[in-house]
């Protein structure tokens, strides 16, 4: 006979998914939407679907450009310090960084947040860094779905998703087909690690030392360091491109120079970077020294204080780097474009 006591009725929340917090986060998280909205957004959060209805008029031949990403092992620091503000930031960076690359104007935004049981305030906390990102990229956050996986996930954990939406004209798309040899680039500085390489980050530094350490160089905890945003560059590059012909952009994310300068070159050029041409943050040198890695490697896995490249022409370099200085941003000449294979070689 079964000893099941079917008395009891079984429930949602009995499986552990307690769908009243979830009408609590997605009020909680409404205003922070909101924040973001302009008079294209049509709709409000809990459609099932966002509404954007962007000036067509302002453009010939409207092209709608798309990227996704994630935050990646970042998080694993984002758990252990508690602190879950800032990587909603880096969401929003890896992917509307990615768009602004092809020249695009960023318009809407939307996140996936998964978690194993859902803590209203720690989900409060994710998208209002979410919609502090959206703010600085001047796009919406129209839409989200946060799913509640029992046992999926460790307690305490979660992964987050974003995917961006923008605009650009078809005949003002950047492609790097226009780049030629002696093109010059020029190179954003970047705000610390960004979002990639955290997994070989957490093998070389926190089997040593923990989040919480001081560290004299950085005048802050690790962890601290580490949590450092991304940098978002929408409305910087959009300035840019509206003024002028740049030929190439490239996001330094996962990869690194090698891996992100070809993509945005046309083909039979290379280019050649020049170390030692923009100071390398004192966190990479930490990593290096503590994590006994080659300095390949380290190029080959991590942005070193590069955020972004554009490739323009040398009659325009320096009106460039004056305006990414009057808009807050450290830009340094850190190579050329040459004749070759869409490879990237250094030199010292």
């Amino acid at each position: 006979m079964s000893s099941i006591d079917n008395s009891k009725k079984l429930t949602y929340k009995d499986s552990g998914v307690d769908i009243h917090a979830g009408y609590e986060t997605v009020r909680r998280i409404k205003v922070h939407a909101k924040s973001t909205y302009g008079p294209e957004v049509l709709n409000d959060l809990g459609s099932f679907g966002g509404l954007f209805a962007f000036d067509q008029g302002k453009f010939e031949e409207p092209v709608l450009v798309s990227g996704t990403d994630g935050v990646g092992t970042k998080l694993k620091i984002a758990f252990l310090m508690d602190k879950h503000d800032t990587v909603g930031l880096d969401l929003v960076a890896y992917c509307v960084n990615d768009i602004i690359c092809h020249g695009a104007k960023p318009l809407f935004f939307l996140d996936y947040l998964a978690v194993g049981k859902l803590a209203t305030d720690t989900a409060e906390q994710i998208v209002a860094g979410i919609a502090a990102g959206c703010r600085k990229a001047g796009c919406a956050l129209i839409g989200g779905e946060t799913a509640e996986m029992p046992g999926f996930y460790a307690p305490g954990e979660y992964d987050l998703a974003g995917f961006a939406v923008g605009v650009v004209d078809k005949s003002k798309i950047i492609d790097g087909s226009t780049a030629e040899p002696g093109d010059v680039l020029v190179g954003i500085g970047s705000t610390g690690l960004q979002s990639s390489g955290f997994s070989l980050v957490r093998k070389a530094l926190l089997e040593k030392f923990t989040v919480d350490t001081f560290v004299p160089e950085f005048g802050r905890s690790l962890g601290e360091e580490l949590l450092e945003p991304t940098g978002i560059y929408a409305k910087q590059i959009n300035k840019l491109v509206e003024k002028y012909p740049i030929k190439g952009i490239a996001n330094i994310s996962g990869g690194g120079l090698p891996e992100n300068l070809p993509r945005s070159l046309a083909d039979g050029c290379g280019v050649l970077i020049k170390k030692g041409s923009w100071p390398v943050l004192p966190v990479f040198d930490l990593l290096q020294r503590e994590g006994n890695i080659d300095e390949d490697e380290m190029y080959n896995t991590f942005n070193m204080g590069i955020a972004m490249v554009l490739v323009v022409s040398g009659e325009d370099v320096d009106s460039v780097q004056q305006d990414l200085k009057k808009m807050g941003e450290q830009s340094f000449v850190i190579g050329e474009v040459v004749r070759g294979e869409k490879t990237v070689a250094f030199a010292r």
